[in-house]
């Protein structure tokens, strides 16, 4: 066990693509944290914009109410989510669920419908990224998508990736940091749980943990796309740091033995095992200590 390791920060991204908010604690979801990815922008055919087609979403800026995350809270009439955006007026979104449902919507591989955040929402994003948007909810009460059952059976995510949650250590980003000319923050990696207190990649290892009182899974390690190289400040992609990951962190490097598609590697993607539909206190804080019940020997054996 690495008793040392604990919670050094939290995250989630109520928008899918824009900025996250750091807070202190987060309610457990089936999905992943409460509010997490819960919206994204589509365009006029109903697929999702992402950074790596429309970086300015890094600029855009996402605020809830401080009591979203508390235990059982409940939004009310009046509770909103605030959206900003370099020269634009804030963007109010109720928190209640809306009236209207959009047909087509996709990410990926998934489809179905998603609750509609009405005309206002979709005139800001149009005016914002100069192209037809809509901004759509996941509705929980219809929909399903479920992760990829080779890799996790019976788990399901709103808009993330891939997976309910994504774990990064700071000492994997310190490492990384020493080999580049400029230093890149956490934000360039979009994790929901940032741990200190480990050795650098020794998160690749871990296929069970513990997180204050619940278990979760390390289902794979997380491949990286485009977002990391862009520069979440100004919305412009670069080079680094994916260059210097190609160095060390390719799965030619790391997964000599398998078919190699040229990926790069920097996190562990994990699935929380508890039923966590029942009872209460299914809130993770930071400062919670992090144990690690299980890992594999070498990063050579990792699902990726």
């Amino acid at each position: 066990m690495e008793g040392s390791a604990k919670v050094g920060s939290l995250f989630i991204y109520p928008i899918k693509s824009c900025r996250g908010i750091s807070v202190s604690q987060a309610p457990l979801t089936p999905t992943g944290f409460r509010w997490d990815r819960q919206w994204i922008v589509v365009n006029h055919k109903g697929r999702a914009y992402t950074q790596r087609n429309e970086s300015k979403l890094a600029l855009v800026q996402v605020e809830l109410p401080n009591e979203a995350f508390s235990e059982g809270w409940e939004p009310t009439k009046s509770s909103y989510m605030a959206i900003r955006a370099p020269g634009m007026d804030m963007l109010k979104i109720s928190l209640s669920r809306p009236r209207d449902v959009t047909d087509g919507v996709s990410v990926w591989e998934w489809s179905g419908s998603a609750l509609d955040e009405g005309a206002e929402a979709a005139n800001w994003f149009t005016n914002y990224i100069g192209k037809t948007s809509r901004l759509v909810r996941f509705d929980a009460a219809s929909q399903t998508r479920p992760v990829d059952s080779a890799y996790a059976h019976g788990h399901k995510v709103m808009f993330s990736d891939q997976y309910p949650f994504m774990l990064l250590s700071q000492e994997s980003l310190d490492a990384l940091n020493k080999l580049l000319k400029e230093p890149v923050p956490i934000n360039r990696f979009r994790p929901n749980i940032l741990v200190e207190g480990c050795e650098p990649f020794s998160e690749d290892l871990w296929t069970e943990l513990r997180i204050s009182k619940f278990t979760f899974q390390g289902v794979k390690l997380c491949s990286r796309c485009k977002i990391p190289t862009i520069n979440q400040d100004t919305g412009i992609a670069g080079s680094e740091p994916t260059n210097t990951l190609k160095e060390f962190r390719s799965d030619k490097v790391l997964l000599p033995n398998r078919n190699q598609q040229g990926k790069v590697y920097f996190g562990q993607n994990l699935v929380c095992k508890d039923n966590l539909t029942e009872g209460k206190g299914n809130i993770v804080k930071v400062g919670d200590p992090v144990f690690v019940l299980r890992k594999i020997s070498s990063v050579a054996e990792a699902a990726a």
